[in-house]
C-alpha cells in the first residue's frame, strides 16, 4: 500500500526519507490561520485533516495520506512561522531561556475506504539564555524564516537548546515512532 505525504515541507520528507519510507508528495495549500481561541491541539489536528482531506480528494488508491501540521506554543501562545526578519527576532527573544512545547498534528487517511486516524504530539524544548548578538547572528542565517518559532533544532539553532523531553522528530515535523505504530493500525506494511 502507497504512502502519500500531503505536505510540501522538505523535513517532513527528509524525514520519512531518511526512515526508509518509499512515498509520494502531493502538497496541499491551505489557510493555515488559527481560528479565535483556539488552542494548538486543535489548530494542528484541524490542519493536519484538513491537510490530508485535500489529497485523498485527489490521490488515487489503494494508500494512505498522511498530513501533518507543527506548531511552536509557549504559555497559550501560538508561533507561526514569522512573516519578516523583527517577527522572528521577537519569537527568538520570547523563546530564549525558556521552554516551549512543539505540537505536531498528524492525520492519516486510507484511501479508497476513508478509514481515518490522527494524533497529536507534543515534545518540551528547553531553549539557552540567547544574547542580542547571538539572534542576530542567527537571522542572519536565514534559517529561521519558514521554521514554526523562527529556529530550526535540526539545524543552527540546535547548539543553543540543551534537551528535549519527548520525541526529537516531533520538532523538527513528523512524529517518527508514533507515525509508524499509527500506519501499522491502518494495515500498512512494506511489502
Amino acid at each position: 500500500m502507497k504512502l502519500i505525504l500531503a505536505s510540501a515541507s522538505v523535513r517532513r520528507a527528509e524525514i520519512l526519507h531518511d526512515a526508509g519510507f518509499s512515498f509520494t508528495v502531493l502538497s496541499s495549500a491551505i489557510d493555515e490561520t488559527p481560528y479565535p481561541g483556539e488552542s494548538a491541539h486543535d489548530l494542528v489536528q484541524r490542519l493536519a485533516f484538513a491537510k490530508a482531506d485535500l489529497v485523498a480528494a485527489r490521490a488515487p488508491g489503494p494508500g494512505i495520506v498522511i498530513g501533518a501540521d507543527t506548531e511552536v506554543t509557549l504559555e497559550s501562545h501560538i508561533f507561526g512561522k514569522p512573516r519578516s526578519s523583527d517577527d522572528a527576532r521577537h519569537m527568538l527573544e520570547k523563546l530564549s531561556g525558556r521552554t516551549h512545547a512543539v505540537v505536531t498534528g498528524v492525520a492519516l487517511i486510507r484511501i479508497p475506504d476513508a478509514e481515518r486516524l490522527t494524533f497529536v504530539e507534543s515534545t518540551l524544548v528547553h531553549f539557552a539564555t540567547l544574547s542580542a548578538e547571538e539572534i542576530s547572528r542567527y537571522l542572519s542565517t536565514g534559517e529561521p524564516h519558514d521554521k514554526a518559532g523562527a529556529y530550526a533544532i535540526q539545524g543552527r539553532a540546535g547548539r543553543y537548546i540543551p534537551r528535549i523531553e519527548g520525541c526529537y522528530f516531533n520538532v523538527v515535523g513528523l512524529p517518527l515512532a508514533r507515525l509508524q505504530q499509527a500506519l501499522t493500525t491502518l494495515g500498512w506494511s512494506e511489502d
